[in-house]
């Protein structure tokens, strides 16, 4: 199957993302491995984004449309793939469908997490590290410390990222809301979304996407 997943910061899309290709049995494209792989490659995209991300600049949409179209030629998304972070605006979503018409081929849906944006901004807020370990990881409210602000593993000093902060976090999803929600109603038009409930345990949310998945194939 081919699928691009969508959702708020937040959301669990990586998560999702990563469950979802293991299950279906599809890679897994997000636009951070892109970019990653890119640029320890050398490659000239790789090569382009690395000059702006360097200046603090965004990466222009046609680099990052470059690289996927790139990644959706590599042998292993033949038979399917699962998108994750791309497209990001409809620039991106256009040139997708371009690039997939061009094999003959089109997107079968598109799913879209949906999370209560105060859940979100909890999610995110909430979140702590231990500046001993970045593996170590708790939450205030679902996975508290046992004494506040020291990690349970190593002792370490716990602390909030720069952008995890509420005010940060209002900010992306506002960015959200202007650049990414406006594809979810394209691909409405097309008839290939199904919003998924993405409040619970990972492993619902999963079974509430392959359901959703088994049946837009059935349909």
């Amino acid at each position: 199957m081919r699928i691009v997943l969508v959702g708020p910061p937040g959301a669990g899309k990586g998560t999702q993302a990563h469950v979802l290709a293991k299950t279906l049995s599809i890679p897994h494209i997000s636009t951070g491995d892109l970019f990653r792989a890119n640029i320890s490659q050398g490659t000239p995209l790789g090569l382009e984004a690395k000059g702006y991300m360097d200046a603090g600049r965004l990466v222009p949409d046609e680099v990052t449309i470059g690289m996927a179209k790139d990644r959706l030629a590599q042998e292993d998304a033949a038979h399917g793939f699962l998108l994750d972070g791309f497209p990001r605006n409809l620039v991106q979503a256009k040139a997708l469908d371009e690039i997939l018409a061009e094999s003959g081929i089109a997107l079968n849906g598109v799913l879209d997490l949906e999370v209560p944006e105060d859940e979100v901004v909890k999610r995110i807020a909430g979140r702590r590290l231990c500046r001993n370990d970045g593996s170590h990881v708790f939450h205030v409210h679902y996975n508290a410390p046992s004494v506040e602000g020291v990690c349970d593993e190593c002792g370490g000093e716990l602390y909030q990222r720069a952008d995890d902060t509420e005010s940060t976090v209002r900010n992306r999803l506002e960015v959200y809301h202007t650049e990414t929600e406006p594809i979810i109603e394209y691909y409405a038009q097309q008839g290939l979304v199904t919003t998924i409930p993405a409040l619970g345990k990972v492993d619902e949310v999963t079974q509430r996407a392959v359901d959703a998945l088994e049946q837009r194939k059935q349909a």
